[in-house]
């Protein structure tokens, strides 16, 4: 019998799944959305990116529903331009990838599709089913694999906070808002869907998009929404460190991490995220360093200029390695492969926190390499310093360091004005190479022993 109860098993379980679709598409409506007409919402169509018109049109075309959803309405409401534009749909990812030609099926947990118009890549998902007892989770709650079908009022309430439960369609210039997120959005208020602690059991990684969205949007969290964050932030601990990353990026490039950063503190969701980084805020230089590294991200951010994921992350790592350092160097350790080594330890111990690409810790450990080398102000070592890729970043970290207090500003100054010479100028301002006059004295005083006279003075 055990052997044909096995096979039964599996078979039961994709019938209960098919009867479920079925009923589900069928089944009326406990509730309507509101409706709110473009007088209301205000969303602006320049903001909607003209491939997710498209994306949408193509799909209604088809007979599908399909609607600009979560965050894009969320932010073009409160007029925001949105970065990037999800589309949600009844129709399945196959139904989807049958009716664009770049385009394909990715995730495994939650399948999505994405779809290529151009340089923009635009995330299309089907409308989810609510989680019941065959939800696939792990032993904390946490939902593991979520692939049925559901209605577009399942879906609505499948999403995280009110303000993230918006379908807008940009062809009628519609809102549909099942949970009164529209009103959240106005009243600066942030509610979750369904109870917050079970909601947070799904998917820890909520309480940190909490403070993130709050902190964009200058929401206050509803008691709710808070009340439970603290003393269940060790869920974050399960969370894989790939999906975590992904998600510190957001926070610290969300164009508002200082605010971000206060309110992880306040909510005591700093701890563990980045390892020490609750000890480097409570100390006095350590904590300025971070905080002008994380303004001057903001500040980048806000007049659209480039940054650097390994530039913020050696920032925010940097103390941790400064003080492995000093301990090694007192060990007697030689400088450099001291610093190879603390560079590697506290890496290490990051990454079972946090995913760190293998590109962005090359940059990073570029970054701290030439810290060192800028206390070298003679001979040809500025000379060549300044032809590394890397020296502006590297530059700019030293700046973060003598405007915190860790080195004298002067350090700075001089290198700013090296910048800025031609070439005979930078060579002027060199300073005396003092270890090869050493150098050269030590020399003449062994040649000079080895001939039984004595060195030369200098009077």
């Amino acid at each position: 019998m055990a052997p044909f109860g096995n096979t039964l098993t599996p078979r039961i379980r994709m019938i209960r799944k098919l009867l479920r679709r079925v009923f589900r598409r069928d089944a009326p409506s406990r509730h309507e959305p509101a409706t709110i007409p473009h007088s209301r919402h205000g969303i602006d169509p320049a903001l909607v990116s003209h491939n997710a018109r498209r994306v949408c049109e193509t799909l209604q075309g088809a007979g599908h529903r399909a609607y600009v959803v979560g965050g894009a309405v969320r932010d073009l409401i409160a007029g925001i331009e949105p970065k990037d534009f999800d589309i949600a749909t009844d129709a399945t990812p196959e139904q989807v990838r049958a009716l664009f030609r770049r385009s394909r099926i990715i995730g495994r947990r939650f399948q999505i599709v994405h779809v290529m118009m151009g340089p923009e890549t635009l995330e299309v998902s089907t409308f989810r089913a609510a989680h019941d007892e065959n939800t696939l989770k792990d032993e904390h709650g946490r939902v593991l694999r979520d692939n049925i079908w559901g209605t577009m009022e399942e879906d609505a309430a499948r999403r995280d906070f009110t303000v993230n439960a918006l379908y807008y369609d940009p062809v009628t210039q519609t809102v549909f808002d099942y949970h009164r997120g529209v009103d959240d959005l106005k009243k600066k208020t942030m509610r979750m869907i369904g109870e917050p602690r079970s909601r947070y059991r799904e998917d820890p990684v909520r309480m940190l998009r909490a403070v993130r969205l709050s902190a964009k949007l200058g929401l206050t969290l509803d008691p709710a929404v808070r009340a439970p964050i603290k003393e269940m932030s060790q869920l974050i601990e399960n969370v894989p460190p790939a999906r975590l990353f992904d998600e510190m990026l957001k926070l610290l490039f969300s164009g508002h991490a200082v605010e971000c950063v206060k309110r992880l503190r306040a909510e005591g969701l700093h701890h563990g995220l980045l390892p020490l980084l609750d000890v480097i805020l409570e100390q006095p230089l350590g904590e300025k360093f971070v905080m002008l590294a994380l303004a001057n991200t903001d500040e980048r951010i806000r007049a659209d200029k480039p940054t650097s994921p390994g530039f913020l992350f050696a920032t925010l790592l940097w103390h941790e390695v400064l003080a492995n350092w000093e301990e090694r160097k007192a060990a007697k350790e030689l400088p450099i492969p001291a610093l190879f080594a603390a560079m590697d330890e506290v890496l290490d111990v990051q990454a079972e926190k946090l995913a760190i690409t293998r590109r962005i810790a090359g940059d990073i450990k570029e970054i701290w390499l030439l810290q060192p080398r800028f206390d070298k102000r003679a001979g040809k070592t500025p000379l060549r310093l300044i032809e590394q890729p890397r020296f502006r970043a590297a530059y700019d970290f030293l700046l973060l360091r003598a405007q915190s207090g860790e080195i004298p500003l002067e350090v700075a100054d001089w290198w700013t004005r090296f910048q800025r010479e031609d070439h005979a100028g930078r060579e002027a301002m060199l300073l005396p190479d003092t270890d090869k006059k050493r150098r050269r004295s030590r020399g003449r005083g062994r040649k000079a022993a080895a001939e039984g006279g004595a060195p030369e003075s200098g009077a």
